[in-house]
């Protein structure tokens, strides 16, 4: 038998309890960044190329369920068992506001146009708050059928789509009405939720199936059965023609998005696989476990040498840089005693 060649991800240590949630920022003029949410209730900011450590936002007294950023990635918002919604600045990672809820937030989301944030939880209810205005009353739309998910916008933020815990299917609701328009109906309750960066598709996980929607006529495009129950799923943002799928199996699947091949099998989380994104120029994904460790990975194949490890911003307090792009994020962002570590790479192994 060929001995493949395995994929050699870089591993991004820091936190203390399962990662729960990822996003990447789009390319901004300072590069793209990752944030991750995790129950150890404080979520980090990294380079999103390098995994490089940023900082740490630190105020939940719970677990930290959702993360997200601005389309700038100037600030970012998290969802958390605390019973609130935060809102961060991401250049110094002190926190703007905080949005109480009467239960656990699940799901947050920043509008397009970065003036509008959307949180969805146990209380099955949509709110948004205006962050021109932090202080006013959210406008609530209060008859989701169960305990919100995930939750997204779409449609140059006239649409905004949620799931639920509970009970199967996407619903999208038209945000002048406040009412649901259309029901993505599946088997399962949708685990993940994603809109494709050019807006034609969404990505849905729920059971053992990761399903393809227009976006726009809301049809079925591909449906795929999945070699076990994926928790996430991503689509390749640059092509469109691969997907990544992740869950109870501890493996990060790469599929053909045409046929539904598996094309690879990333091995290497001790724990099950709760997300996985794709970065915005498709060339890398990463995946958060059970485990606590974010695992990036690139799409391509890869030569990786002894040293080509990006530099670590160890426990020192010292921030180093890969990149002069990302230098101004990291200026003032306060270190905090929980450091994350530098990446590494993984000897290859099929562990």
């Amino acid at each position: 038998m060929d001995k493949k060649k395995v994929a050699v991800p870089l591993v991004c240590h820091g936190h203390s309890r399962p990662v729960v949630d990822l996003f990447y920022s789009p390319v901004t003029p300072d590069g793209y960044f990752l944030i991750s949410a995790s129950k150890d209730s404080t979520p980090m900011l990294r380079n999103g190329e390098t995994g490089d450590w940023i900082g740490t936002f630190e105020g939940h007294k719970g677990a930290v369920w959702s993360c997200c950023l601005d389309t700038n990635a100037l600030r970012a918002a998290s969802g958390s068992a605390d019973f609130s919604a935060k809102l961060w600045d991401a250049l110094t990672g002190d926190e703007l506001h905080s949005f109480e809820h009467k239960h656990i937030v699940r799901a947050c989301a920043f509008s397009e146009d970065t003036h509008l944030l959307l949180t969805g939880g146990f209380e099955k209810k949509l709110r948004i708050f205006d962050l021109n205005r932090p202080d006013a009353p959210p406008r609530e739309v209060d008859n989701s059928p169960g305990s919100i998910r995930t939750v997204a916008w779409l449609h140059s933020d006239q649409t905004i789509l949620s799931s639920c815990t509970d009970i199967g299917g996407v619903r999208l609701w038209d945000i002048r009405s406040g009412k649901i328009v259309q029901t993505l109906e599946t088997k399962s309750p949708v685990t993940s939720a994603e809109v494709s960066q050019d807006g034609r598709y969404i990505t849905t996980a729920d059971g053992s199936m990761v399903k393809f929607w227009d976006a726009n006529h809301f049809g079925l495009v591909k449906s795929y059965n999945m070699p076990c129950n994926v928790e996430s799923a991503s689509l390749e943002p640059k092509f469109g023609n691969k997907f990544v799928a992740g869950g109870e199996d501890m493996w990060v699947h790469l599929f053909d998005f045409h046929t539904g091949e598996e094309i690879g099998c990333n091995k290497g989380h001790h724990g099950p696989v709760h997300c996985v994104r794709f970065a915005p120029g498709g060339e890398s994904y990463a995946s958060g476990s059970e485990d606590g460790t974010i695992r990036i990975w690139q799409t391509g194949p890869a030569n990786h040498e002894e040293n080509d490890s990006a530099p670590g911003n160890g426990p020192t307090g010292k921030v180093k840089v890969s990149a002069d792009d990302v230098a101004h994020k990291i200026e003032g962002f306060h270190i905090s005693s929980k450091e994350g570590k530098a990446p590494e790479k993984e000897k290859g192994t099929d562990a």
